[in-house]
């Protein structure tokens, strides 16, 4: 999608009637989870993504770093079950590279790590992006891939906004049965 189609799109589907009757925009809370296993890479993903962000008008309040990709859908579970002021949030991004090894152990992580955070996801009910590039590639692929992050979080912001959306056109629907 273009930058102005997610413009637009961000103009149709981020404001709500505020009780002044103006449109104010609600805020979109993310939170993520960045692996530390190739920091030098998953350093450079966290910065492009928090950059996007802030570019898409979405609000980082909670980072959790862990020691590698596979041990991600532990702390995505617990950044969804966050409940305090302040640190709820409406989606988790999850930031990582897998790089291939001389064995298929690269294979074996990153698709057991995306089928739980894919699993958290639908339990939680909230969007878990996954910014994880890999397996089956180089260091050097996954330097030239540290713009996943971008995705992940785009996605992110979509999902979120897409699903308030659906929640007020069926709130919507619910009051004109009712009426």
């Amino acid at each position: 999608m273009s930058e102005h189609g997610e413009k637009k799109e961000a103009s149709m589907h981020q404001h709500h009637a505020s009780a002044g009757g103006e449109q104010e925009e609600e805020e979109i809370r993310l939170g993520f989870v960045v692996s530390e296993f190739h920091r030098d890479i998953t350093y450079q993903m966290e910065i492009l993504g928090r950059e996007h962000a802030a570019f898409l008008g979405a609000k980082v309040v909670s980072t959790f770093y862990v020691p590698g990709v596979f041990d991600m859908p532990l702390a995505v579970k617990r950044l969804l079950e966050q409940k305090s002021q302040g640190k709820e949030v409406d989606a988790v991004v999850t930031l990582g590279c897998v790089i291939e090894g001389a064995t298929e152990h690269d294979e074996v992580i990153a698709t057991h790590a995306a089928r739980k955070i894919m699993d958290l996801s639908l339990e939680y009910g909230k969007p878990v992006a996954l910014g994880v590039s890999g397996p089956g590639m180089t260091r050097q692929e996954a330097q030239e891939r540290v713009d996943y992050a971008k995705r992940a979080v785009e996605a992110a912001v979509k999902m979120i906004k897409r699903l308030r959306n659906l929640a007020e056109e069926v709130e919507e629907s619910e009051e004109s049965e009712e009426a």
